[in-house]
């Protein structure tokens, strides 16, 4: 499945103080990985770039956005996405991107039987929760490492070693 090069990274929600900032809800993990973007792009294509500064507040992100400098500036801004390039993202290793996971085929890491596709991803606290749709209904797969043995995005796989009732026949 090709990578998008630019992701939504948050859309603007509003205004805050009469300088041109905006308030931007973040798309990605937080409000504090959003607050380290310096640049980000007004369209999908990475056409139009604009330097931000940022800074968490809450569950949102303040950005003073360049060339934005009065309310009335930011304000036809509002409901605009900002998008970031993908370079830009720095992940740990063994991390992805959500929508880089949507999709995958869910595969039995040791038999390679086919559940499913991968269709939403839950974060819970602990730990995150992939939604697999399966041709019996919607399976909660918990992503931990004894249940996730491997992700490869470049074969489109999410290979998994299902623990005792997640996948019997009877439970989906």
């Amino acid at each position: 499945m090709p990578q998008k090069p630019y992701l939504e990274a948050g859309q603007i929600v509003g205004t805050h103080g009469v300088r041109g900032e905006v308030r931007v809800q973040p798309w990605c993990d937080s409000p504090q990985q959003f607050a380290t973007f310096k640049k980000l792009y007004w369209d999908a294509n990475g056409q139009q770039p604009v330097k931000v500064k940022g800074r968490p507040h809450k569950n949102i992100a303040l950005v003073v956005l360049e060339g934005v400098d009065t309310v009335e500036a930011a304000q036809v801004l509002r409901g605009k996405m900002l998008y970031v390039d993908r370079r830009d993202i720095k992940l740990p290793k063994g991390h992805y991107l959500v929508q880089d996971l949507i999709g995958l085929t869910v595969v039995d890491a040791d038999t390679g039987e086919t559940y499913g596709k991968l269709t939403d991803v839950s974060q819970t606290g602990a730990n995150a929760v992939y939604h697999m749709a399966t041709d019996k209904g919607e399976v909660l797969i918990p992503a931990i490492p004894d249940v996730i043995i491997k992700i490869d995005l470049k074969a489109d796989r999410l290979y998994l070693r299902p623990m005792k009732g997640l996948l019997d026949d009877d439970e989906i």
